[in-house]
């Protein structure tokens, strides 16, 4: 089954949540086709803030009271992180919102020390693996994209673990180059779709992102045009069946170590 998802790259108003949803309607209002995926960048609603107290909302909140209209009225999944507060932890939380009201959560894992993240934040334990119109996604956040061992496809049967990877940012632009060389290297050992969505502008510490945001096909190819430094929203078609055949014609999971990971 062909799928389709759309990349929201955008600017982000800084720790102003009711600019950030409102900006956010108008941008998913003029998606100009059916979709049915819509991926936002990291901490969408505030910019990457440390300030975790103060923003932090919970799952009956704001935030997510939005995500679930927004994607009932576009009939389709939002995706994004939020800092979300639980049982006295704060936690850069990502939440997957599906039209019918079923929602997934992932917890960071990775916490990015260069920015005191992890003075801030309490680190999640499992990955999530999200079943969704016959595609197995599997989405982080930002810093997770540094640790392969976290995202690695299962090898230890035939079906690898999941179809997607995706990966919602707050990258500076300062290492864009990593970014964009780490996405392709996802997508090529774990023979998968991947998805980077990464915001643009200076956030409240003066560190600029660049966006670079893209979609990147199992054998490492570009299938997106996101102009760098643009606010910018483009849909793309995957194709499972491309995908499925990619993996039987060239079988590298077959041959892959065998290991444990907690799900």
């Amino acid at each position: 089954m062909d799928l389709k998802v759309t990349v929201i790259q955008s600017d982000l108003h800084w720790e102003n949540v009711d600019e950030n949803l409102a900006m956010f309607s108008k941008k998913i209002d003029a998606i100009s086709e059916p979709t049915d995926i819509i991926v936002l960048p990291e901490m969408f609603n505030t910019g990457f803030s440390m300030h975790s107290e103060e923003l932090a909302e919970t799952m009956k909140g704001k935030t997510v009271a939005w995500m679930k209209e927004t994607a009932k009225g576009a009939d389709a999944v939002i995706v994004g992180s939020l800092i979300i507060e639980e049982h006295n932890k704060y936690y850069n939380r990502l939440v997957w919102v599906q039209p019918d009201g079923d929602f997934y959560t992932y917890d960071k894992r990775h916490l990015f020390r260069m920015g005191d993240e992890h003075l801030s934040f309490s680190a999640g334990e499992k990955r999530l693996i999200v079943n969704y119109k016959g595609w197995r996604f599997c989405p982080m956040i930002c810093y997770d994209l540094r640790f392969p061992v976290w995202a690695r496809n299962s090898f230890k049967t035939e079906t690898p673990s999941y179809d997607c990877l995706i990966y919602v940012a707050n990258w500076p632009e300062a290492r864009k180059q990593p970014w964009s060389k780490l996405l392709e290297a996802r997508a090529i050992e774990n023979q998968c779709y991947v998805i980077g969505a990464n915001r643009i502008g200076e956030d409240g510490n003066g560190i600029p992102c660049s966006g670079n945001s893209v979609i990147i096909d199992p054998k490492g190819e570009t299938l997106t045009n996101i102009p760098e430094d643009k606010n910018y929203t483009e849909t793309v078609n995957l194709s499972l069946e491309e995908l499925n055949s990619f993996r039987e014609i060239f079988p590298v999971t077959k041959d892959g170590d065998d290991f444990e990971i907690i799900h």
